[in-house]
Parts: C-alpha cells; sequence; structure tokens
C-alpha cells in the first residue's frame, strides 16, 4: 500500500509543480515525514534524488513552447543549485532532526508569509 501512496504524492507534487512551480521541498518533504514517517534527514535526501532529471522536463517543456522559460536565467540557477546543493546537504547532516525540522519550517512559514501578505 505504501508504493501506492509513493506513486500518489508524486502525482500530487507533479500536479503542483506544474500548476505552481513547486514541489520537493513544499510538497514531498512534509507528507514523507508526517504521513510515511521519514525521519527529516530522509525525506529531504528522498526529496533531493526525486529532482535528479528529467523530472521537470516534460512540465518545463509546456513552460517553454509558451515562452515563459528563461533559459540562461534557468542555467545560471542550476550551475548555482548544483554547487549550494552540496553545501547544503553537508551543513543539513550535521544538524540534529530537531533544529532541521524547525529550520525547515522557518523557511516554509516565511515563504508563505511573503505569498500571503504581498499584493
Amino acid at each position: 500500500m505504501q508504493i501506492i501512496g509513493f506513486v500518489v504524492l508524486g502525482l500530487a507534487a507533479g500536479v503542483l509543480a506544474g500548476l505552481a512551480g513547486i514541489g520537493g521541498g513544499i510538497i514531498i518533504v512534509p507528507l514523507l515525514v508526517f504521513v510515511f514517517g521519514f525521519t527529516q534527514h530522509m525525506a529531504q535526501g528522498t526529496s533531493l534524488a526525486v529532482l535528479i532529471p528529467p523530472v521537470g522536463l516534460l512540465a518545463m517543456l509546456k513552460y517553454y513552447k509558451a515562452g515563459e522559460v528563461n533559459l540562461k536565467a534557468a542555467a545560471l540557477i542550476a550551475a548555482g543549485l548544483l554547487l549550494g546543493s552540496v553545501f547544503g546537504a553537508k551543513f543539513a547532516l550535521d544538524l540534529p532532526q530537531a533544529t532541521l525540522k524547525k529550520v525547515f519550517g522557518v523557511i516554509l512559514l516565511l515563504a508563505s508569509l511573503r505569498y500571503l501578505l504581498v499584493k
């Protein structure tokens, strides 16, 4: 039954990724922790594994065909993401579970407030 749950989670994250440009961090990680019982570290590591291309390729192509992708910006962000994710993963793995959950929660809260309070 857990297999079906993972597929449904992926489907929901995929729909939200295509709809709102969100996915792993905001959808997959909390559900892996609270629904599937993963540790915060395991959830974050699993979410990062999901990001391995070509997961977003087909959705990105839809946006690209609509003229809504800046390839130069995407390439530069990807380069920074590649390097930054290595340092971020090292830092996260050195944190205790409780601290990592709080850091994650603060990031989600700040992102939520930003979207709710900005016109």
